[in-house]
């Protein structure tokens, strides 16, 4: 796993990072090339202005000085071609090198555990996703090629200006250990200042995720004041760390301006004594020199500027690499791809536990026949729920084991036996899209007649095609456009056109007005016909006919049998549940 690194720069890190560019390797050569010529073309204008002030502007040539001129405009005519191409291909490869990370991100993310997501705030994987990956562009496009000029460039000056006047050359150098120094501490604050910024960026992003997923729950309990205090002292937070940065900026760059003009002016008073004696040093060279000196702490000032940018981007990449380094999924070794199933399934002795030393289920051991329905009833928190989830390996079993007839689940390819189980779930998520895509997720072979067909044998087509636009009805953001009950029949058809060996049912009954259980009840007996089925129910008179009935309590299974064999079993507990919400059905 990527960890922080107190280093100014980690250059494990970076390598890693540039590993992305090896399929643009062209690109990434070309780009480093024309950063080369750049600085290359900034050297020679200075050079050109110093040789038409000693050769043509004091002898009063006008020949040379058109001479010189044309060259300084066929230079600066280069220079900007290859600016341009500069900018374009560095940005181009940015964006070519976040587009690669993140699709690589989105597909680690689809294979984590359930758990994983359990512990994990949604708005801080956004930002890693979005935000982050956006960041890391910028080492590209602002940050790496642009230092490497900025540092290609100050090597040649020094070399032109040591080979034209030593003397000057060391009245520079003498300013820049000072400015070096200055730029190394800077360096080093601001990667820390920029972790920072980047955490209270998440925390940011996570807590606006939630309120406005849950507004609902905000405005029903009265919370704005308290949740507007709440984002005020995180903004705040927020806000310190970029202060931070600012805070850095508004030291070091003062302090960098500062030293280039006494350098300046020593230039100024030294070279220009001397050209006034008749010196080798010359008016063209004094010139040059402020030019040249110019050229050379600018750069040392905006690597300072980039090298926030790298480190910006260098701390985004840190981020989104601790996620691709995180390990947290099922392990898929499994081999057996299963064509068709008969539905058989056995939990024998099976243990869990969500976290360590705290047992959610105590050895359960349960057999359900092929196409036989089995309904699960028992208080929150015994573990059913729990049941479904182990089934699909959304968690690993701490111990005993789960088989589809007669096969280990471990032994069946992960995506194969997800493909024959279909789960209708109590919370149904709907995507903001239409209602046709939301019954078939977007796979291709399901057609519209296919899913037509299916609406119609369930009994549901009709309340389809009352909304508006019929099957591409948009149910917008979680399906807010539709009643609970709507969702939950919309959530049926989606998993009835899969065509599922074994349908499992969460709770799908809960929480509905009548109308809208009706209709689920039609279609649940529709869609468990002929497959084996398992029902978790709260309400006890939709399990009545199911061929077994298991009871659950604090992880373990208390009772078995089918409705009438339970009721006869005395001071049972399914007979006392049962009678309870009979009584309070009869009072209602």
């Amino acid at each position: 796993m990527a960890e922080k690194s107190g280093k100014a720069f980690d250059f494990k890190l970076f390598r890693r990072l540039i590993g992305y560019t090896n399929p643009y390797r062209f690109t990434f050569y070309f780009v480093a090339l024309a950063a080369i010529l750049l600085s290359a073309f900034a050297i020679l204008r200075p050079l050109l202005l110093q040789k038409a002030i000693d050769e043509s502007f004091i002898p009063k040539d006008s020949q040379l000085i058109v001479f010189y001129i044309s060259l300084m405009l066929g230079v600066l005519l280069l220079e900007v071609v290859f600016q341009f191409l500069f900018i374009y291909f560095a940005n181009w490869l940015g964006q070519e090198v976040i587009r690669d990370l993140r699709v690589k991100l989105f597909d680690h993310m689809l294979g984590f555990k359930k758990q994983y997501y359990d512990q994990s705030a949604v708005g801080r994987l956004v930002t890693r996703a979005v935000s982050d990956i956006e960041t890391i562009a910028s080492i590209f496009s602002q940050g790496l090629f642009m230092i490497i000029s900025d540092l290609l460039k100050m090597f040649v000056i020094l070399c032109f200006m040591i080979y034209y006047s030593w003397q000057l050359t060391l009245i520079v150098l003498a300013v820049l250990p000072f400015i070096v120094f200055a730029t190394r501490v800077f360096q080093r604050k601001m990667k820390t200042a920029f972790e920072e910024v980047r955490t209270q960026v998440s925390n940011l992003n996570s807590f606006v995720q939630e309120r406005i997923t849950g507004m609902k729950i905000v405005q029903l309990f009265t919370r704005e004041k308290i949740e507007y205090e709440n984002f005020k002292e995180i903004n705040e937070k927020h806000k310190k760390g970029w202060i931070k940065t600012v805070w850095y900026n508004s030291i070091f760059f003062p302090i960098a301006e500062m030293s280039s003009s006494v350098a300046i002016g020593f230039i100024v008073w030294y070279g220009g004594s001397k050209a006034a004696e008749g010196d080798v040093i010359t008016l063209g060279i004094v010139i040059a020199f402020i030019e040249l000196s110019q050229m050379l702490f600018r750069p040392l000032r905006q690597i300072a500027d980039k090298f926030n940018t790298l480190q910006m981007g260098m701390v985004a990449a840190n981020r989104v690499f601790a996620i691709l380094d995180t390990e947290s999924k099922i392990n898929d070794l499994g081999q057996t791809e299963l064509e068709t199933i008969k539905g058989a399934i056995d939990f024998t002795d099976v243990r869990f536990s969500y976290v360590e030393n705290e047992e959610v289920l105590k050895g359960i051991s349960v057999s359900v026949k092929s196409g036989e329905t089995v309904a699960i009833v028992g208080a929150t928190g015994a573990g059913k729920s729990t049941i479904i989830n182990l089934l699909n390996r959304f968690y690993e079993i701490d111990s005993g084991t789960i088989s589809i007839d007669k096969k280990s689940i471990h032994d069946i390819d992960l995506k194969s036996l997800r493909s024959h189980i279909a789960v209708v779930l109590q919370d149904v998520f709907l995507f903001a899209d239409t209602i046709f895509n939301n019954i078939t997720l977007n796979d291709p072979d399901v057609t519209e007649e296919i899913v037509v067909k299916a609406a119609k044998e369930i009994g549901i087509h009709d309340f389809i095609m009352s909304l508006p636009n019929g099957y591409h009805y948009n149910v917008k953001e979680r399906g807010v456009m539709l009643s609970s009950g709507q969702r939950q029949l919309i959530s049926f058809l989606r998993a009835y056109v899969t065509n599922p060996e074994i349908l499992v049912l969460d709770e799908a009954t809960s929480s509905i007005d009548s109308h809208s259980e009706q209709l689920i009840q039609d279609a649940t007996d529709k869609i468990t016909q002929d497959r084996t089925s398992i029902v978790i129910a709260h309400r006890l008179a939709t399990i009545k006919n199911a061929d077994k009935i298991i009871v659950m309590d604090s992880g373990k299974i208390v009772e078995q049998g089918n409705h009438n064999e339970l009721l006869k079993v005395e001071h049972g507990y399914y007979k006392n549940l049962y009678e309870v919400q009979f009584s309070e059905m009869k009072e209602a």
